[in-house]
């Protein structure tokens, strides 16, 4: 299992747009990809547990990756979330 934290830098969140993409992004692995920030945790590949999250600017979110290709999850996570979010 692989884990890391992100402060969201988005000036409105994890909003339906990049939201949907993490969750498309995340489909492309074997591996389980959770969020848990402030007390709630969603499966990245679902878009509406994500987007009920309600996960504000400076929010520090927690992503949780396990499974077979954890490693290149965690990889691809970290890149998309400094570049989207």
């Amino acid at each position: 299992m692989k884990s890391f934290c992100y402060v969201i830098k988005d000036e409105v969140g994890l909003h339906a747009r990049p939201a949907g993409l993490l969750a498309k992004e995340a489909r492309k692995f074997q591996s389980k990809i959770t969020l848990t920030a402030e007390g709630k945790t969603a499966v990245a590949t679902h878009l509406m547990m994500l987007l009920s999250m309600g996960v504000k600017k400076g929010t520090e979110v927690t992503v949780t990756i396990d499974g077979d290709d954890e490693t290149e999850a965690y990889t691809a996570m970290e890149k998309f979330f400094s570049e989207n979010l």
